[in-house]
């Protein structure tokens, strides 16, 4: 039996979860996040949970893959992937719907994709190697070998020479079939007039630090959490760490971290557009409507 794979994205603070709850109630389905934070346990206000979305007329749509992890973990695209096949499965066995909801791209595509990332083994001859270079020639090597999309590989040795790691060992193994079910995928996703989308970004950011954000991390660095590791949770987590260990103030704190979401939202939208320059197709659905008339546009076109 041939499923079908809803996917409601879009850049942050457009109401995903919300219309994603409300199409999986309407169609006795459940809920997977393909979000890289939510996948861990006490980083709900920062990564944006938004767990009252999941409540819809008095009834608590079932999600998979938020709260899966501590603090400190590792989780990456390959392991997005095993989690997201493991749920998709068991929503399908059930006879219900699955509804894939979040806005990390690569996660989302990794999804749709049918492919798999290789899981990529430590190579201890080749790290010794490494450890006699500086940054600039662990960089140099990196981009001779691939296209840098994630900033991210470059802005930590630890994470630069991990990437220099996975690069090689793609030249001998290449991308390989997982043993997906076969569904088809339908991706909507959702969007605002650009000022408008930034009010809302704005706002959100304002709502999260008067429901306690600042808070959170301060728990999330008492339970053994060095900064160094916040650092690297997102944005709001970045620079919340910064502002509780002194380096900035709380001014600078929410201009910085309002500026690098806004920024965030750009490369979001960039990212959908490269899926659909590569051929896949987005429905897009007003932000604007009301969260009856999101779902009813949905439904025309599923």
């Amino acid at each position: 039996m041939k499923h079908k794979l809803l996917v409601i994205t879009g850049p942050t603070a457009t109401g995903k979860t919300r219309l994603a709850a409300r199409v999986a109630a309407e169609l006795d389905g459940e809920v997977i996040s393909a979000d890289s934070r939510q996948v861990y346990r006490g980083m709900d206000i920062g990564s944006g949970k938004d767990l009252s979305d999941y409540s819809v007329d008095g009834h608590v749509v079932p999600y998979h893959l938020i709260d899966i992890m501590d603090p400190g973990q590792e989780y990456n695209v390959y392991a997005f992937q095993r989690d997201f096949l493991d749920a998709f499965k068991i929503i399908c066995a059930e006879n219900k719907q699955p509804v894939l909801c979040g806005g990390t791209g690569l996660y989302i595509e990794s999804a749709i994709s049918k492919y798999r990332l290789i899981k990529v083994p430590e190579n201890k001859p080749l790290r010794k190697i490494l450890a006699k270079m500086d940054m600039n020639m662990l960089i140099q090597r990196l981009k001779s070998m691939k296209i840098l999309h994630n900033i991210t590989d470059i802005s930590d040795r630890d994470r630069l020479v991990r990437a220099i790691e996975i690069a090689e060992y793609e030249k001998i193994h290449h991308e390989e079939r997982m043993d997906y079910p076969d569904f088809e995928s339908k991706v909507f996703a959702i969007r605002f007039d650009r000022e408008v989308l930034r009010a809302r970004i704005t706002q959100r950011l304002q709502q999260r630090l008067d429901e306690g954000m600042i808070k959170e991390v301060e728990q999330l660095l008492n339970s053994g959490l060095k900064p160094e590791q916040l650092l690297f949770y997102g944005l709001e987590y970045r620079y919340v760490t910064l502002f509780l260990t002194g380096r900035i103030g709380f001014d600078e704190m929410f201009q910085q971290l309002n500026t690098a979401i806004h920024q965030f939202a750009k490369r979001q939208m960039t990212w959908f557009r490269r899926m659909e320059r590569k051929g896949t197709e987005i429905i897009w659905i007003d932000g604007s409507l009301s969260i009856h008339d999101q779902s009813r546009q949905l439904f025309r076109n599923i």
